[in-house]
């Protein structure tokens, strides 16, 4: 049976992965009848943030330690050896994916990678199969693409900061509504805006299923 990888930054919105893209991303691939396997770098969160009062906290918690909790436990270390074992991935939204992948939230356009994330991503797109992003994720892979002559099609929904940054990187970026996704054929690569909007979780769910329904169709093509 082929699998999907579901890679989490950790927990909440804010510092880690946003549980309801997670969630979403789950649901529709078990709707769908496909199997998946959820991953997370074991390193560190940049930094903790109560979600309450949305300030920092003086706590350090642990990437995979907290990915587990929207996982219920069943997940494993990232690393390059599941590059070989994945039929596609998909890469939810939440700051962390700007925090924990990468320093994006701090330093912007001059912002260095996880060394093990960008060796998975990098390794990833080498084998040309599919890659899903959500919300703000699309900004890691045109940083990880940055300078190798690829430049996908990506989006982070409307024309913003972290739009301008995809296009200094390299890629290219569409405006796309919350409820839609745009899909790069040549790359194989898809992506929907999700919580880059205010928008209602019943809006976020249409983009986020039909981005899992066309990583399925790209990765049984």
């Amino acid at each position: 049976m082929k699998t999907i990888g579901v890679v989490l930054s950790g927990c909440g919105f804010l510092d880690g992965a946003e549980i309801y893209e997670s969630v979403l991303t789950l649901l529709f691939l078990d709707r769908a009848g496909v199997s998946y396997q959820c991953l997370a770098p074991d390193i560190s969160q940049m930094h903790v943030i109560n979600h309450v009062t949305q300030q920092p906290t003086s706590e350090s918690r642990n990437v995979l330690v907290e990915a587990a909790r929207i996982a219920r436990g069943d997940i494993a270390p990232l690393n390059d050896g599941w590059v070989d074992k994945l039929d596609a991935v998909i890469f939810p939204g939440g700051y962390g994916a700007a925090k924990n992948y990468c320093d994006y939230a701090v330093k912007g356009e001059n912002c260095s990678m996880n060394a093990t994330v960008q060796s998975f991503m990098e390794k990833f797109v080498a084998t040309r199969k599919p890659i899903g992003l959500i919300c703000i994720s699309p900004v890691v892979l045109a940083r990880v693409l940055k300078g190798k002559n690829l430049h996908p099609r990506l989006t982070v929904g409307a024309a913003s900061p972290v739009s301008e940054a995809v296009e200094k990187f390299g890629s290219s970026h569409v405006v796309c509504s919350v409820t839609e996704h745009v899909v790069d054929h040549q790359n194989k690569v898809v992506t929907t805006p999700a919580y880059m909007y205010d928008a209602r979780i019943s809006e976020v769910a249409q983009g986020i299923e039909k981005l899992v329904r066309d990583v399925i169709a790209l990765m049984n093509a």
